[in-house]
Formats: C-alpha cells, sequence, structure tokens
C-alpha cells in the first residue's frame, strides 16, 4: 500500500521541445537540450514519458509549435498515461493557456521548472527569499494566463512556491509583494557588503567556485575543506554559498567560497533575484570555473558559464580553468586539453587538487615572502601600505618603531625590503 502511495507521487510527463533557425543558440532545442530537460523533470520529482522535438522555420504565434503537433502532443500524453507537458523553450502566456486547452493538461516551460527546482532546493532564509521574488517575477505577467498549472490542488512540477490563495490574489498585491521581497534582499546585501568589508580587513584573498550545474563544485570544496556540504549527484543541488578558509601552502591562506550552478536557459528573474548570492562573483580575486569534462558537451557548458559571468560583470576577473572528472573522461580527450589552459582534476578521488592549489598560488601572485620588517614610527606610510597590499601575522611596538611579521608579494616586497630585520 506504502509502495502505490511512493509511485503516485512521480509525475508524467510529456517533453516538447521547439528548434527554428531563427533562434540563437541559448534560445534553440536540440538532443542535448532535451536530454537535459529529461534531467530537469528528474531532479524535479518527475518522470520523462516521452519526449518530442518539433522543428518549423518560425515558432507558431498561437501554439508555439504548430496545430498539428500540439494534437500529436496530446495523442502521445494519453498513450503515455502522461500528467504534464513540459516544454524546453519559453512560452508566452497566452501560447501556455493554449495549449493547456489544446492538451487538456497543465504546461509548464523550461523556467517555470527550474523555479519549481529551485522553491524545493532553498533551505535558508535568503535562499527562500530570491526563490519566491523569482517565482512572482515569472508569474506576475502570466497570471491572466496559468490555467491548469494555478488550479492544481494536488500540488505536483510547477505549483511549489507562494502557493495557491497568493496566486489567486491580485496584480497590485503581488507587486507591493515584490517590492517587499526587493527590500529585504536589499538589506541582505549591505550585510553582505559588511561582511566583505571585514573579510577585506583579514587579508584574505576571496576565491569564488562557479561552474554549471553538477560539474562537481560542492564536491570540490569538500575536498579541499572538509566542509561537509550536500554534493549529490543531480542538477541544482546546491543554492546556498558556503564559504571556507583554506590554507594552500606555508605561507598562503584563502578564503574558498562554492556558489549556485548555471546552466542554459537559466531564467533572468532567477540571476536578478540572486543578485545578493552571485554578485560574490563580482568581488572575488579568483575565479575556479569548474568544468564537467566527461561530459560531451562541456565546451558548450563552459560557453553558457562564462556568459553569465559576463553578465554579473565579473568577466575581467582572472580564473583558472578546473578540468574535474578526469577519472571519468574518456583517456583520448584529454589529450586535447593543454595543461596551460587549465588543471585536470578528480575532486571525488582527489587527484590533481596539488597541482591545482599550487595554480591557485601562483595565479594570486602572494605568499611569496614571509617578512620581519621594524618600520621607523617616521614612516607612517610604509605601514599604510602593508595593511592594504600584505597578509599581516603579527604586529609588535618597540623602541625603534613598528616590528611587523608579514607575508608580501613580489612587487611590495621590493617596496619594503629596506626594512627587512635580519633572522
Amino acid at each position: 500500500m506504502n509502495e502505490r502511495k511512493e509511485e503516485k507521487k512521480i509525475e508524467r510527463a510529456v517533453l516538447v521541445g521547439l528548434s527554428c533557425p531563427g533562434f540563437s543558440r541559448e534560445e534553440d532545442t536540440d538532443e542535448r537540450t532535451m536530454d537535459e530537460l529529461r534531467a530537469l523533470v528528474e531532479t524535479a520529482g518527475g518522470e520523462a514519458a516521452a519526449m518530442t522535438l518539433q522543428r518549423r522555420p518560425a515558432p507558431d504565434a498561437r501554439t508555439f509549435i504548430g496545430e498539428g503537433k500540439a494534437l500529436e502532443v496530446r495523442q502521445l500524453a494519453e498513450a503515455e498515461g502522461a500528467e504534464l507537458i513540459v516544454f524546453d523553450n519559453e512560452l508566452s502566456p497566452s501560447q501556455m493557456r493554449v495549449l493547456e486547452e489544446e492538451t487538456g493538461l497543465p504546461v509548464l516551460d523550461r523556467s517555470g521548472l527550474i523555479l519549481d527546482i529551485f522553491a524545493q532546493r532553498a533551505r535558508t532564509g535568503e535562499g527562500k527569499l530570491q526563490v519566491e521574488l523569482a517565482q512572482y517575477q515569472y508569474i506576475l505577467p502570466r497570471l491572466a494566463g496559468l490555467g491548469k498549472t494555478m488550479s492544481r490542488l494536488g500540488g505536483g512540477i510547477g505549483t511549489r512556491g507562494p502557493g495557491e490563495s497568493k496566486l489567486e490574489s491580485d496584480r497590485r498585491h503581488i507587486r507591493r509583494r515584490i517590492d517587499k521581497l526587493k527590500e529585504e534582499l536589499e538589506q541582505v546585501r549591505q550585510v553582505r557588503a559588511v561582511q566583505r568589508r571585514q573579510r577585506k580587513k583579514t587579508e584574505l584573498p576571496m576565491v569564488a567556485i562557479v561552474g554549471y550545474t553538477n560539474a562537481g563544485k560542492s564536491t570540490l570544496l569538500n575536498q579541499l575543506t572538509g566542509a561537509g556540504i550536500e554534493a549529490n549527484d543531480r542538477l541544482f543541488d546546491t543554492l546556498d554559498p558556503t564559504t571556507r578558509k583554506k590554507r594552500i601552502s606555508d605561507t598562503q591562506e584563502i578564503l574558498l567560497s562554492d556558489t549556485v550552478g548555471f546552466i542554459r536557459k537559466l531564467p533572468h528573474h532567477l540571476i536578478s533575484a540572486f543578485k545578493a548570492t552571485l554578485e560574490e562573483l563580482t568581488y572575488a580575486d579568483l575565479l575556479l570555473h569548474v568544468i564537467d569534462v566527461s561530459d560531451e558537451d562541456w565546451r558548450g557548458q563552459a560557453e553558457t558559464v562564462e556568459k553569465v559571468i559576463g553578465q554579473l560583470g565579473a568577466k575581467e576577473i582572472p580564473r583558472i580553468l578546473v578540468f574535474n572528472k578526469a577519472d571519468r573522461c574518456d583517456p583520448d580527450v584529454l589529450p586535447f586539453i593543454d595543461p596551460k589552459e587549465g588543471v585536470k582534476i578528480s575532486a571525488k578521488t582527489g587527484a590533481g587538487l596539488d597541482g591545482l592549489l599550487a595554480a591557485v598560488e601562483q595565479a594570486l601572485g602572494r605568499g611569496k615572502h614571509p617578512v620581519r620588517l621594524l618600520v621607523p614610527y617616521s614612516e607612517g606610510a610604509v605601514l599604510d601600505l602593508l595593511h592594504r597590499e600584505a597578509q599581516i601575522e603579527r604586529t609588535e611596538y618597540v623602541e625603534n618603531g613598528t616590528l611587523v611579521e608579514a607575508v608580501v608579494d613580489d612587487k611590495t616586497f621590493g617596496r619594503v625590503a629596506a626594512y627587512l630585520i635580519e633572522e
């Protein structure tokens, strides 16, 4: 009896995609993005009952995929016992309403599906605020078009989040709620700004781990720092960022932070709502771009991540390409990855991590010279320089000046060499 109840919780869906010559690479659908959509549905707790890809010169204004294809999708859903239609492309509110009428089933697009997954994954108060804001921004222009999706009393994929009673409220109420959420998230941003200033005072460089969803970012953080965060083999497993200290050499310590994974066709509502979290990237000293090199489309995934990094204003930040899951990769692929372009590792087994840490230290250009300095009291500018550019370990005020033990980079070392104390 219990087993039958568990089975009923798995919602069967027909997956539909549209490929058009006029679509950009980010908008278009192909076999790879359909496979990714299947993984998203499974992550949301559903099951792909069937998949179909339509090719047209242009989208149909009314049904998006054309009247004939809409009928075919309905028949396919009936034959497979599906309860939901999920599109890989973004639909307009009117197209969603018409398709629900044509198929007799709730219809969800890729953006709505990703928002549903985020609603499941959010754990912290901040994460829940960000997801709720993204959902309301997605829902507001669709209030007149979300038919069956809004009215499903039994719940299911696409119905998590704000709740049916709130969705039935008028637009003014939702706009007020959006304004309130933005205010609360602005407070979160201010708190993060204070935290960043405090981190800056410690003189520890910030290294942010970025990458496509399920590339192995959390596994890497766990392997390097013992953070103990969940690292499952599923999409969007980590929403809330985690930061840990890591000593990468005798003279260098860093702050290492993971971030939410990126994906093709990431809803712009999410990028906007998660700004308080994602803008941490723009303050990083170095980015570790983790790439699942075992995936056949790893180059396309890497391009998607680089595009989002650019949208966030972090394009100029130095980064290291980290080719992860090398242990699962076809050996014939690895030789084509130039060692000069990045580091090959396996976050799961720990292989290659020493080389990664060495690359991080070299990229930061710090941690080269532990020094003991005696700076005369008349040389206040030198002390200011050390506080700005060095990692100060100890300060003591003595008769002849300020005794400083610090770690400095090559450039700073040359400017303070005159104050070195012989051991």
